[in-house]
């Protein structure tokens, strides 16, 4: 567990920030979200950014994105300046799969996944319709839901469109923000497993905002906690359970917390008579 990382990496990682500072507002309204913010993501990992309401988290994944300007400091993505994304094509090395979909409410499901890969401009709609297939496939939707539109569709279903949107330039880097926000309980474990699975076949790098610790500790392989405007610990994420914060403490180690991380009941084999 470091507070924040002291041991040198010598993997290139997928994301690099440094001497991160993000100010909104000028003057005597101006108010500072980052500063001197530093965070690393390896190839492989999932990571989880937690915080508190008003830290920053889903401004880092726009800043990732190339949404979003640092007012200073560094972003890297994949070895080049996250700013630059924009001039070459983002979808085809970030994916993200925003809060609630974002999905356009004008397109049906197929054009909504095709869209990224369709205004690239490169390959015959006949094989942008079949790579859109492909993906609705992956994400667990069948064909006949591809002629669907976004009101027709439940919320667990718009969060597999929206990831197999994501995913349709074959990105590997995938940007999550509360992927199972909204979900009962029953589609969120769904989601969840579907997430674990593609990560593992896809070799996906992934950069999670939960809230949700039954998702966090389900998932991730690695926690950074953002508070006092920069991160403050990164870790697996039970170790980081341990690091002593105010945030943390309240977070982690509620009732909620001791919930999530409290062990799944062995079943019990009834005895035969």
């Amino acid at each position: 567990m470091t507070a924040p990382s002291t041991q040198p990496n010598f993997a290139e990682p997928v994301v690099d920030i440094s001497g991160l500072c993000t100010v909104f507002g000028k003057g005597d309204a101006a108010f500072t979200v980052h500063q001197d913010l530093q965070l690393s993501v390896q190839r492989g990992e999932i990571l989880a950014l937690v915080g508190g309401s008003g830290t920053g988290k889903t401004v880092l994944l726009r800043q990732m994105l190339g949404l979003a300007l640092p007012t200073r400091g560094r972003v890297t993505v994949l070895g080049q300046p996250a700013s630059e994304m924009g001039r070459e094509g983002a979808a085809s090395r970030v994916g993200m799969l925003f809060q609630h979909g974002a999905l356009f409410s004008a397109f049906n499901v197929l054009d909504n996944v095709a869209f990224a890969l369709r205004e690239q401009g490169t390959l015959p709609p006949d094989v942008v319709r079949d790579a859109a297939l492909v993906k609705l496939q992956m994400v667990g939707l069948k064909p006949e839901h591809a002629s669907r539109m976004p009101a027709d569709l439940s919320g667990g279903m718009i969060k597999r469109v929206a990831l197999a949107r994501a995913l349709i330039m074959d990105p590997p880097l995938l940007l999550l923000d509360e992927p199972t926000a909204g979900l009962d309980p029953s589609a969120s474990d769904d989601f969840v497993d579907l997430l674990r699975e593609l990560h593992a076949a896809l070799g996906l790098t992934v950069v999670m905002v939960t809230h949700d610790l039954d998702t966090l500790f389900a998932l991730s392989t690695r926690v950074a906690v953002l508070a006092d405007k920069k991160v403050v610990v990164t870790g697996a994420p039970r170790e980081v359970t341990r690091y002593p914060h105010p945030f943390i403490e309240h977070f982690f180690l509620g009732e909620r917390g001791q919930r999530a991380m409290a062990p799944v009941p062995t079943a019990v084999t009834a005895k035969e008579s």
